[in-house]
């Protein structure tokens, strides 16, 4: 996995500004498709080859010292706890305050890597003032200004060189079960996943309760299906931003986030006593988007019964809503009765086969003629658009690059209809694809459309 960076520090002192500095244009993600925005509580940055995952833990606010240990001290062993180096940043224009002390002393005690900041340094007289953050105990302060870029570069030197440094420290050895399928339990809190995890493994290792955000930490456990082993892996239920309160729900989240990009198979569970909500929407992106097999679970269907006309309604409202992940089969389970519980396992091996699928070359070709002579590309800018030939470069998802003369051409519903045609003709299921288009070297002449 990529290293983990995190960035904690008071409100308004520009880590978010960093943080965005730090990713670079890597976080900004366009998609057509409905329900694809969503709220990042993470980006992935890299520097001089080395790619790192960035976590801004938002603002620490301690209305005085002695909210230090809820306001503060949360968000702060979480972070110290995820990340193998923390920025912390400080502001240097306002100089060293009781909060800043505060966070420094945890900071010194985890044994972490960590790099003090100071921000706002937009010329020498505030790298002047930085100067004063030495008191803080930490070790060298990097003056930066993250509005301006001003020393960036020599903050991210010094991050990849401490990177480097632990990645030389050695990894521990790999287990047996390091070679099993990963399969991720995601959705909005109390959907079900602990429960669930807990009937399929066959023992009470998850705390259930009825308290929305129970589960902090995502844990791994083995299932035995019968006729193979996945490491099963229940997280931290996803909120929507504004309603994640409580600083160790957002770093919950993050962990979250996490387990979707470390699995290989994404289980989303929709409480269909509830319904369809926009949250569902946002966490079925997050699956789209880091590129996962995905399955759709209508969770406690002890209280909705499979076919029951209530059932139906939230299956075909789950069917608009999420119609960008149309490709992901759907499944009503139930923690309290076997129900759904015997298919998941066949569902989950058959869409992991079809996220790892390849296609020849030659058949691609020929699928390639047939969806042309079909249906043609529209003309772009008075020039007919020309699709030569096509390759799948990747699996995991799969994914295929298309020659020809004028990618931008190739217009969205026109990809769209390419994906569709995929899918028809090879299946599929469970998998997101990735379609890219690239123009062919110079046309000879005479050969121009």
């Amino acid at each position: 996995m990529k290293p983990v960076v995190c960035i904690v520090g008071r409100p308004n002192v520009g880590k978010s500004t960093l943080f965005n500095r730090l990713v670079g244009r890597r976080l900004a993600i366009v998609q057509d498709d409905p329900g694809v925005t969503r709220d990042r509580l993470y980006g992935e940055g890299d520097w001089d080859g080395q790619d790192f995952v960035v976590i801004d833990t938002g603002g620490l606010t301690p209305a005085d010292p002695s909210s230090l240990s809820s306001s503060i001290r949360g968000q702060v062993d979480v972070a110290i706890d995820e990340a193998e180096v923390i920025i912390f940043v400080v502001d240097a224009r306002a100089g060293v305050c009781v909060e800043d002390g505060e966070v420094a002393g945890l900071l010194r005690s985890s044994g972490k890597e960590v790099i003090l900041a100071a921000n706002k340094a937009d010329g020498p007289q505030q790298e002047l003032h930085a100067a004063e953050f030495y008191e803080l105990g930490l070790g060298e302060v990097v003056p930066v200004s993250a509005q301006h870029g001003r020393n960036v570069a020599d903050l991210l030197d010094g991050l990849v060189d401490r990177l480097r440094g632990q990645a030389l420290g050695g990894e521990d050895a790999p287990s047996a079960d390091d070679d099993l399928k990963r399969v991720a339990l995601v959705g909005r809190p109390n959907a079900g996943k602990s429960s669930l995890v807990n009937r399929l493994i066959g023992e009470d290792r998850m705390l259930v309760d009825a308290t929305p955000g129970t589960t902090r930490d995502p844990v791994d456990s083995i299932w035995d299906t019968g006729s193979e082993r996945l490491r099963l892996m229940d997280t931290a239920g996803i909120r929507r931003k504004r309603t994640s309160y409580i600083h160790m729900e957002k770093i919950a989240v993050v962990k979250a986030i996490r387990s979707i990009e470390r699995t290989q198979v994404a289980c989303l569970l929709v409480d269909v006593a509830e319904g369809v909500r926009e949250q569902d929407a946002k966490i079925a992106s997050m699956c789209h988007d880091a590129g996962r097999a995905l399955v759709l679970l209508l969770s406690k269907t002890d209280l909705v019964p499979v076919g029951s006309k209530a059932y139906r309604e939230v299956l075909a409202d789950l069917r608009d809503q999420l119609r960008f992940v149309s490709y992901a089969p759907v499944l009503g389970v139930s923690s309290k009765e076997p129900s759904g519980l015997g298919k998941l396992p066949r569902v989950i091996s058959r869409v992991f086969s079809q996220w790892d699928r390849r296609i020849s070359t030659s058949t691609l070709n020929r699928f390639l003629a047939d969806a042309v002579e079909s249906h043609h590309p529209a003309a772009c800018r008075g020039r007919e658009v020309k699709l030569y030939y096509v390759a799948q470069v990747s699996v995991r998802p799969p994914t295929f690059i298309f020659s020809c003369n004028t990618p931008d051409g190739v217009k969205t519903d026109y990809r769209r209809y390419l994906a569709n045609r995929l899918r028809d003709a090879f299946g599929f299921e469970g998998t997101p694809l990735r379609l890219f288009f690239r123009k062919r070297g110079k046309e000879k002449p005479g050969r121009r459309g």
